[in-house]
């Protein structure tokens, strides 16, 4: 088999390597030059339902980038404000170890490489086109798995949000999102609530040298630091514009909460500087990402692939998806398991493709989000296994637990130990 994964956040990176554990032939492109996407400046995994999520994929044999982030951990087993047992991982290290790990494990990556349109035959991709630079290249396949995730390009964000904050996204330079679902005739799906389409991302960073000498210092031994806001800063309206609705809770209102990821992550979709500074300790605070953190932040869900629950999209034959693409999954461990899915399932083309029982955390919220976005018309919700109310289904179900042994023998009982390895 010959894979081609267009799109290289958590992803595109997690369905690469699945897809070479395989034993297929596997190109990764991506059209920045640098791998993770918003992972570059995300850093959270193990919070609430994601440790039974993160755990349950190891136990299936597809865990290799949670054990690799593992070894680039800040802090480990923190709880902040409706959060518990979380890590976070540190974001200058992390991307030039992941694409260690994709080149060792023999995946073909091509950084700066823009997309720019697919050849079909009839309901099958034959191959994409694009641009390394103003050198044009074709890359045919058997299977193509679409990760370009569903922010930008800067028109979406203007027209949706409050402009382009130059995030990590970076489109000004790159160019900005092409999806290969909507370049193979896909019509795709559009988050909406009322009054707002799509949604903002959920934080900003601070430069940490920007910041009082007392908080750097609880970021550091605490891996947290939680500052009350006056009431006269306060503003709630906001965090129902967030993607990340886990942290939409009445204590991120309340307080500037802060993360150490290396960069000082800031749980606001975007707060006004002039009132940042006002806070005590943030008198110097500078945004790091988006730049323009101050005004707005990038603008996602825009573009999400109708698929079923093996992450095939509807309509093109040989077509897969993950992430945010594959629907309204929030986070980096989201990513990695659907990625680790439709690697997996790209590479089979047809022969042992799987779906994962709705008895595991991840089929179940595979299969939960695909019923609630197409059957249910649910384009409003946002989902994740960290909080809202995926997180509080896990809980009902009596799902969530942090019983690693428990999770394996969950894993065990359904026959879906180490699936993902080499078949």
């Amino acid at each position: 088999m010959n894979i081609v994964v267009v799109g290289g956040g958590w992803a595109g990176c997690a369905a690469a390597l699945a897809a070479k554990k395989q034993g297929a032939d596997v190109t990764l492109v991506e059209r920045t030059d640098m791998l993770l996407g918003t992972g570059l400046v995300g850093g959270i995994m193990r919070n609430n339902g994601r440790f039974t999520a993160t755990e349950e994929l190891i136990a299936m044999g597809g865990g290799d980038l949670f054990l690799l982030i593992d070894t680039h951990l800040l802090h480990r087993n923190i709880d902040f404000p409706g959060h518990n047992h979380a890590s976070l991982y540190n974001i200058g290290t992390i991307e030039p170890a992941v694409r260690t790990l994709l080149e060792a494990q023999g995946v073909t990556v091509k950084l700066n490489s823009r997309i720019t349109d697919v050849m079909m035959d009839g309901n099958q991709m034959d191959s994409v086109t694009g641009k390394t630079g103003k050198e044009l290249f074709e890359l045919a396949g058997d299977a193509f798995i679409d990760t370009t995730g569903t922010a930008g390009p800067p028109a979406l964000c203007t027209k949706h949000g409050q402009g382009c904050a130059m995030c990590i996204l970076r489109c000004h330079t790159f160019g900005g999102r092409v999806s290969l679902a909507q370049k193979a005739g896909v019509i795709e799906m559009v988050g909406q609530k009322p009054g707002q389409t799509g949604a903002m991302s959920g934080s900003c960073k601070l430069h940490k040298a920007s910041l009082s000498s007392e908080i750097r210092g609880q970021l550091k031994e605490n891996g947290q630091a939680v500052i009350p806001i006056p009431h006269p800063l306060r503003s709630g309206n906001k965090l129902t514009m967030k993607a990340c609705q886990q942290y939409a809770i009445k204590a991120f209102e309340e307080n500037i909460i802060l993360l150490d990821t290396g960069h000082a992550k800031l749980m606001s979709p975007f707060y006004p500087l002039d009132m940042l500074r006002k806070i005590p300790g943030l008198e110097n605070a500078r945004y790091e990402d988006p730049y323009s953190g101050g005004v707005g932040n990038s603008v996602r869900f825009m573009a999400m692939a109708p698929r079923d629950n093996q992450l095939k999209v509807e309509g093109v034959k040989n077509l897969f998806c993950a992430g945010e693409k594959a629907g309204l999954l929030v986070g980096h461990t989201e990513a990695i398991c659907t990625g680790t899915l439709a690697g997996f399932n790209a590479a089979q083309n047809s022969r042992k493709s799987i779906t994962l029982p709705e008895n595991s955390v991840i089929g179940d919220a595979i299969a939960h989000v695909q019923e609630q976005m197409v059957q249910q018309n649910r384009l409003d919700l946002k989902f994740t296994f960290s909080g809202s109310v995926l997180f509080s289904r896990m809980q009902e179900k009596n799902m969530y637990t942090t019983d690693i042994e428990a999770i394996r023998k969950r894993v065990s009982d359904s026959g879906l130990t180490d699936i993902f390895l080499n078949q």
